[in-house]
């Protein structure tokens, strides 16, 4: 399959590289250093389109197509990879309830969502539900024209800075399994809604991440995304594309240490030359760029299968995201080997990339689970020519 860009997509690459080195990559250390959500920057990005980028255009987005938001995407991760996961992230919640809300939802949340005035988060971890989805525990019961939400949520991006939360919960029995998850977009200010502290992780300071409790929480029936029930089937949609979202995210990080190492070598001279010129670490820099290329190719064509809709989109991006994840941490694993010890220190940004490209290989499906997804496809559906 050929994946060479069309002008519209060199088109949207050039307009996502520019924002990414002029709005993003200037700031992206201190964003990281004092933890800050940068919520001026998301209305920039709104204002060209990024925070609805395949949200429909009856609801104010760009409907544009999987792979095209890749091409953007990775762009923007180079600059600020923590900051671009989180937009790619409200894309989903934003295309969720665009898709499958009612009318007066929508017409509530969306023109804002798609221009970045208000946020959204996505809420599906739980203490005892992360790998395993279809046993979350949080409840939402019927109660006249309302749904009356207890539980909690745990590892939540945007948490208690965001204005929407996109929520999986169960409304069936526990028996009932995915079958009983249904999704709503609740308000992230109702009242009984409390919020933990921002967690200390190792990378994605940019972006809050925060523990949600709910007390008896009560929700508008109208609120409901799709019908009841339907909520696995949702989040199984979404996690294809979120998959495909952060592969990029690895990407952007990965090509912007390449970058940052290529020009390194050329100035960092050792026994009195620089060391581009030693064979050993060239042959490193080749290493790390062909990976990077066959991560991109394998992500694009990820990306083409979830547009075309293909019987097998989901195997196809849970190969990519492991692949892409794993690769974009090794590049820049490698890159900081290849920096010395000036790698290690936050003079460069070799470390922050590193520390916020570690965890795409844990969210969105661990690469154990994808392997499983793979495996699993491979084994009960007629082999190795059930993913040709």
């Amino acid at each position: 399959m050929d994946f060479n860009l069309n002008e519209e997509q060199q088109a949207f690459q050039e307009a996502a590289r520019a924002f990414a080195q002029g709005e993003m990559a200037p700031y992206a250390a201190e964003w990281d250093e004092k933890k800050i959500f940068p919520k001026e920057t998301f209305i920039k990005a709104g204002e060209l389109g990024f925070m609805g980028m395949y949200t429909p255009e009856e609801s104010g987005g760009m409907a544009l197509g999987r792979l095209d938001t890749a091409v953007i995407l990775e762009e923007l991760a180079s600059g600020c990879t923590s900051t671009a996961a989180y937009i790619s992230i409200h894309n989903m919640a934003t295309w969720m309830i665009a898709t499958w809300g009612t009318q007066p939802v929508k017409d509530e949340w969306c023109s804002e969502l798609v221009m970045g005035t208000k946020l959204g988060s996505y809420c599906l971890t739980e203490p005892g539900a992360g790998s395993d989805a279809g046993s979350l525990r949080t409840t939402a019961k019927k109660d006249g024209d309302e749904y009356v939400i207890n539980g909690s949520k745990m590892f939540i991006s945007g948490a208690g800075e965001t204005d929407v939360l996109v929520l999986m919960v169960r409304t069936g029995s526990s028996e009932d399994g995915a079958r009983g998850i249904s999704a709503f977009a609740v308000p992230a200010n109702l009242p009984g809604i409390s919020y933990g502290k921002n967690e200390d992780k190792m990378g994605w300071n940019s972006q809050p991440t925060r523990a949600i409790s709910f007390e008896d929480v009560r929700v508008p029936s109208a609120n409901l995304l799709g019908a009841e029930g339907e909520g696995f089937k949702i989040a199984m949609k979404g996690l294809d594309g979120g998959r495909i979202n952060i592969a990029t995210c690895s990407l952007g990080a990965a090509q912007a240490c390449i970058n940052h190492t290529q020009a390194y070598m050329q100035e960092r001279k050792q026994f009195g030359k620089p060391i581009a010129s030693f064979q050993a670490l060239q042959f490193k820099l080749a290493d790390m760029v062909t990976e990077l290329v066959a991560a991109r190719q394998m992500v694009y064509l990820a990306a083409s299968k979830l547009d075309e809709n293909a019987v097998d989109k989901t195997t196809y991006c849970a190969m990519a995201k492991r692949f892409a994840t794993d690769v974009g941490f090794n590049v820049c694993n490698d890159a900081m080997q290849l920096h010395g010890g000036y790698g290690y220190i936050k003079e460069y940004p070799i470390e922050r990339f590193m520390r916020d490209s570690r965890v795409h290989q844990i969210l969105e499906g661990t690469n154990e689970i994808m392997r499983v997804i793979t495996a699993r496809r491979i084994l009960e559906e007629g082999g190795t020519d059930a993913i040709r």
